[in-house]
């Protein structure tokens, strides 16, 4: 449904820096620099595009919640301890959520603009 989307940061540089980190386990980097915005995407099939991207701001508005594709719970696990390695403040460890579904396995941490990422696997075990 969504092809990209984007948050407006406080601190360009540090943020730009904290999603390398954190979306590193899950496959993710940062793809390209454009007028002030960073683009994060997987590679592959022969092409790379931008899915989520950062912008410098003032006074980002508000909070957002993002949730990322995990291809694995061990991916699920890593992005939570690369994102408090970063400087992300825990927001529930990484464990199954069954009000959800019985698979659904995700971590939450706050970023340092106060954002509530997740890592998210929906495959069972």
């Amino acid at each position: 449904m969504i092809d990209h989307m984007g948050i407006e940061v406080s601190d360009y540089k540090k943020s730009v820096d904290f999603y390398c980190k954190a979306l590193a386990p899950l496959g993710y980097e940062l793809l390209m620099e454009v007028q002030g915005f960073a683009g994060f995407g997987r590679k592959g099939e022969g092409h790379a595009i931008a899915t989520f991207w950062l912008h410098q701001g003032n006074k980002p508005s508000g909070s957002a919640h993002i949730a990322f594709s995990a291809q694995d719970r061990g991916s699920v696990d890593a992005f939570h301890e690369a994102t408090m390695t970063a400087g992300g403040r825990d927001h529930g460890a990484p464990g199954v959520r069954e009000i959800y579904h019985p698979n659904y396995y995700g971590a939450f941490v706050l970023d340092p603009d106060g954002h509530n990422i997740e890592a998210v696997c929906h495959k069972e075990s």
